[in-house]
């Protein structure tokens, strides 16, 4: 097949992004596909497996192609030309559904989740109230909108409304830090979400055509698992399958698979849970499109059940030309 790797775009999660195309075009390539990678917003690019220990900088990005649109010269009639769109993209402009519904309008077949799951997911405050009414354990929190003032005591966590990657994530202790930490969230999005902190053991499961992966448990070296934590070789433990009793194994699968059901995924995606010092399973978020760099969690998931990367890039090509009923 000819497909096209679609990554970048203007998101505070670009390089993660490039990682992702880089080693899925390699598997792609490997796999017999005529590949070719494009950035969103840039246009067609060379990509990189390396990812900075910090979020690019959004403003310089906008420099090299001034004006209002988000999508390079070209980059939709290239994506039209190919038989399969496979996206590589994180955060804004990529698992936000903006993407999808518009590859949807010009007929084109990509990969994961279509607008809707993306939407959904990507927006924290909304996927909350639909998964706390679907029955799923979630932290306590509120949504803030610029202006708007609240608490929901401390410790606790705020995190921009729809970002990824803990970019613009902080963990307050005190009152004192509450206002900065707020800035943080701002500076990436209009609404930020604050919740109760929860202390336990932090987990992914990722989920594959609606079945649990094994759970990996991850263990950062210093703090919580931020930007720097999350795409940084030896910054955290990983750990799979994560040593788990069966019952809280079962449990947290099972939640996995509920929160993809009831968020209305498709093909792939990983969810991020804490176990609480007191067994409660809490869900934190759902990733529509998670990461498939060297140090990425999925992989390391599919691993331990035998689906090697390679293995990992083809099933998720295969299921998702299932949603257009070609496999």
């Amino acid at each position: 097949m000819n497909i096209v790797v679609l990554c970048g775009g203007l998101s505070a999660e670009r390089d993660v992004s490039f990682s992702s195309a880089a080693m899925a075009a390699a598997a792609l390539t490997r796999l017999g596909h005529s590949v070719t990678t494009v950035d969103l917003f840039l246009g067609v690019t060379e990509v990189s497996a390396a990812v900075s220990d910090t979020a690019p900088d959004l403003d310089a990005l906008r420099a090299l192609r001034p004006g209002g649109s988000r999508v390079g010269d070209g980059v939709f009639e290239l994506c039209q030309s190919a038989d399969l769109v496979f996206t590589a993209l994180h955060g804004a402009d990529g698992e936000d559904g903006k993407i999808q519904a518009a590859l949807d309008l010009l007929g084109v077949k990509y990969t994961g989740s279509g607008p809707l799951g993306s939407a959904v997911a990507m927006n924290k405050g909304v996927a909350k109230q639909i998964l706390t009414q679907s029955g799923i354990l979630m932290p306590r929190g509120i949504v803030l909108k610029r202006g708007e003032t609240g608490d929901v005591g401390f410790p606790c966590v705020v995190k921009p409304c729809s970002g990824g990657s803990s970019v613009g994530t902080s963990v307050v202790h005190e009152q004192r830090d509450y206002a900065a930490a707020l800035d943080a969230a701002f500076e990436c999005d209009e609404a930020v979400v604050v919740e109760q902190y929860i202390r336990g053991r932090e987990c992914d499961v990722g989920v594959i055509a609606g079945k649990a992966l094994p759970v990996i448990e991850i263990t950062p070296r210093d703090g919580f698992y931020d930007y720097k934590n999350k795409y940084q070789a030896g910054m955290a433990t990983e750990t799979c399958p994560a040593d788990f009793t069966e019952e809280v194994t079962q449990r947290l699968q099972k939640a996995a698979e509920d929160v993809f059901a009831a968020l209305h995924l498709e093909v792939y995606a990983r969810m991020d849970f804490i176990v609480a010092d007191d067994g409660a399973v809490y869900c934190l978020e759902a990733n529509t499109l998670p990461g498939l760099t060297p140090t990425s969690l999925l992989p390391q998931e599919a691993a331990a059940v035998g689906t090697d990367y390679d293995a990992l890039i083809a099933l998720i090509v295969g299921e998702s030309l299932k949603k257009y009923g070609d496999a």
